[in-house]
């Protein structure tokens, strides 16, 4: 009884690290999906005459990659969960602030959603009616701009916040390597700086993101293959209760 209880013991707290990781890799193909598709094929540059029949005819794609991002802020709002009971024995405020920071990106990212929702309103058949094609091809891209300078601008910005808080849970904990706490914050730093030349130099462009994302792959392959050390774990267990 004794043995299968602390077998238990042991086994939980690996298996909410690999969730952990996997959840950190689970959105991947949903950002792909829903975040670039529409900023890749929704405006037709050069011909923004064809934008509104693009969209109209892609309406079904587009409102995937809608659901898409739906998905993948839950997805976040989820690791977020799991991360915060990982990592609260180290710090419990600053696990506290991750969780607000997680949720605030994501009612900003779930906001800013709107600007397709408008997009398509704009692409039916009543709409077109009520407006002139060149207003309506106006709009069309002044929303789907703005839908692209806020994921990559403000919302940006209060995406990444929640990765300052977890770098430090992450460099304090004695049972995570203290190099990936350095990285996932050296990677929200990127994140910050590439949503700052996005909207103040959007013609300058770094591609820091290539680079300061490899933190948070690290972060997440880590937990997804090695987990974390369960005895240094326990301890922190013990000295938070």
């Amino acid at each position: 009884m004794e043995a299968q209880r602390s077998n238990e013991m042991i086994q939980t707290p690996k298996q909410i690290a690999k969730l952990s990781g996997f959840l950190y890799l689970l959105p991947a193909p949903f950002a792909f999906f829903g975040m670039m598709y529409v900023s890749s094929n929704g405006v037709e540059h050069g011909g923004l005459g064809t934008t509104i029949k693009k969209n109209s005819s892609n309406e079904t794609l587009f409102r995937l990659s809608m659901l898409c991002s739906f998905l993948m802020n839950i997805n976040v709002i989820l690791l977020g969960l799991v991360l915060y009971r990982m990592l609260q024995p180290e710090d419990k405020s600053m696990a506290t602030f991750m969780m607000v920071f997680v949720i605030f990106g994501t009612c900003i990212s779930m906001l800013s959603e709107l600007y397709h929702f408008a997009v398509l309103t704009l692409s039916n058949t009543t709409s077109l009616l009520l407006f002139t094609p060149e207003l309506s091809q106006y709009l069309v891209r002044l929303f789907l701009e703005m839908r692209e300078y806020s994921s990559f601008g403000i919302e940006g910005i209060f995406w990444v916040l929640w990765l300052f808080p977890l770098g430090y849970l992450v460099n304090k904990s004695k049972f995570l390597p203290k190099f990936l706490g350095v990285l996932l914050i050296i990677a929200g730093i990127g994140y910050v700086l590439a949503s700052f030349m996005r909207a103040l130099a959007p013609n300058f462009d770094i591609p820091l993101i290539k680079y300061t994302s490899i933190g948070e792959m690290a972060f997440a392959i880590w937990l997804l293959i090695k987990g974390i050390n369960v005895g240094k774990w326990r301890e922190s267990i013990y000295e938070f209760s």
